[in-house]
């Protein structure tokens, strides 16, 4: 292996860190707090409304909507950090448009 080579594979190896090494709360960084604000102005109408009508009846929901909205925010990140392209562009690059049409009107 010559100086080059070896001087690659070290700079090759520092730069890409296991993600299992790095603490929970640092993988999920922002994106915990982006995802789970959800504080558009529709959904904040929408919030509002709920609240009023169900009080504290639909918390439970949380339990079960907050990992899920946690997983679709890491997979979304890793795949746009690989890929340097968005879920949208990529969807469109690997599958029918009618999927794409489908994954964005939901």
């Amino acid at each position: 292996m010559t100086a080059k080579e070896r001087q690659l594979a070290a700079v090759s190896a520092a730069a890409v860190r296991p993600a299992a090494r790095l603490p929970l709360l640092k993988q999920l960084g922002p994106g915990l707090i982006t995802g789970a604000a959800d504080d558009d102005p529709s959904g904040i109408a929408s919030y509002s409304q709920a609240g009023a009508q169900f009080g504290y009846g639909m918390l439970w929901s949380v339990f079960f909507t907050l990992p899920l909205m946690i997983g679709i925010q890491i997979v979304s990140a890793r795949i746009g950090r690989v890929t340097g392209h968005g879920l949208a562009a990529n969807i469109r690059q690997h599958y029918p448009k009618s999927l794409l049409y489908a994954v964005i009107s939901l």
